[in-house]
């Protein structure tokens, strides 16, 4: 394991680590800041693994550049089975396990930091989960994939919770989620990207000036 303390350098990015996890090592990788008063640090969750999802994700690499854009630490790692990651997939619930594991990495390496917590698609859903099960400071899902990974509704998060949609997406229909969303008790923000896929392809800065100016908005 590779040990990051607090305040490494921004070379690091590009360096793997491993983290440990409910079903063993877990690969992750640290995105850092070009400044960061360290108030507040990110975990990133990434795709379905058995579809090709990984921490390397362009979508999921995105969500980690937009926290750093408002100074947070930013966190990817790969799910139980994939990459170097140990273990085998868990429809969901053992990769929200996984989540928590790096969340409390996070808050083990930045303990007065605020967290945040962030996934795209599988990830999405994932995120939701977990953010139910720490005292996490902000939320945002892309493309959440409530249609597939059961997200029980009567245990949902506290905190600010932005949802970013693509309103042509084919993999995660945009209706789906919207009717997901309009059964919750209390409905998280919500943009809707005209035109965009599930991949965002050729709108990947779009989506990232959503992220930051929605973070930008929640911190005045």
């Amino acid at each position: 394991m590779v040990d990051i303390a607090p305040g490494a350098s921004q070379q690091l990015a590009s360096q793997t680590f491993s983290i440990a996890g409910p079903s063993g090592e877990l690969e992750a990788l640290l995105d850092m800041p070009e400044r960061s008063g360290e108030s507040h640090v990110a975990v990133i969750c990434h795709p379905h693994p058995l579809h090709g999802g990984t921490m390397t994700n362009k979508v999921a690499h995105m969500l980690a550049k937009s926290f750093n854009a408002v100074g947070a630490p930013a966190i990817r790692f790969n799910f139980r089975g994939v990459g170097r990651s140990a273990g085998h997939y868990a429809d969901g619930l053992g990769e929200t396990d996984d989540a928590i594991a790096v969340m409390d990495w996070a808050q083990s390496r930045w303990p007065d930091a605020r967290l945040w917590i962030g996934g795209f698609s599988f990830g999405g859903a994932v995120a939701i989960r977990a953010a139910t099960q720490r005292q996490v400071d902000r939320l945002v899902t892309v493309a959440p994939a409530v249609d597939r990974v059961d997200v029980p509704t009567d245990q949902l998060p506290r905190c600010p919770w932005l949802v970013i949609q693509g309103d042509a997406d084919e993999v995660v229909p945009a209706l789906a989620v919207n009717h997901w969303l309009s059964s919750l008790p209390v409905t998280p923000d919500i943009i809707m990207l005209p035109g965009v896929g599930h991949y965002f392809h050729g709108r990947l800065n779009e989506l990232k000036k959503e992220v930051v100016a929605w973070l930008e908005a929640q911190q005045r």
